[in-house]
């Protein structure tokens, strides 16, 4: 019961950053160059766990703010690819140091809406996630500070 409560919050999470929102972010390219040493600020998401290779995969960034986590339109950079089962590496660039989020979802069959029984997603820190937060944990649990260095990071897939 437990597992499907928190299945059930994470699929909820991901309701929050449905494929066809409208952003003021920047919709980028995984150009894994950004993420070699001495570029930056960026971070090198290592991503675990991905069900199959079919679909898209988007990696969102946020500001580690209450205010911007997560918020409709709030992202900063975006990047979309082909999903690979397994793992996956994307790049994500920052704008500049400071305090970031990460946010991972994967529609598995690509048909741009949340399928709560099949997608999956996956956050910064890798938070727990429950009913009780509606699977929205607080820019508290999935913050990170980024220097001017390529910050990486791991988040291991969650799915129903």
């Amino acid at each position: 019961m437990l597992k499907f409560a928190a299945s059930f919050a994470l699929s909820t999470a991901l309701v929050a950053i449905p494929l066809s929102a409208v952003s003021a972010g920047q919709k980028i390219t995984n150009d894994l160059s950004k993420c070699r040493a001495g570029n930056g600020p960026a971070v090198l998401v290592k991503i675990s766990g991905v069900k199959a290779a079919s679909g898209k995969l988007r990696v969102q960034s946020y500001r580690g703010t209450k205010a911007e986590w997560l918020k409709k339109g709030a992202w900063i950079n975006r990047i979309e690819v082909p999903a690979q089962s397994n793992s996956m590496t994307i790049c994500v660039p920052v704008p500049a140091s400071g305090t970031y989020g990460i946010a991972v979802r994967h529609d598995v069959n690509g048909n741009g809406k949340t399928d709560i029984r099949s997608d999956g997603g996956g956050m910064s820190n890798n938070p727990s996630i429950n009913i009780f937060n509606l699977g929205k944990p607080s820019y508290k649990k999935t913050k990170f500070a980024v220097g001017n260095e390529v910050k990486s990071i791991s988040i291991k897939m969650k799915y129903l």
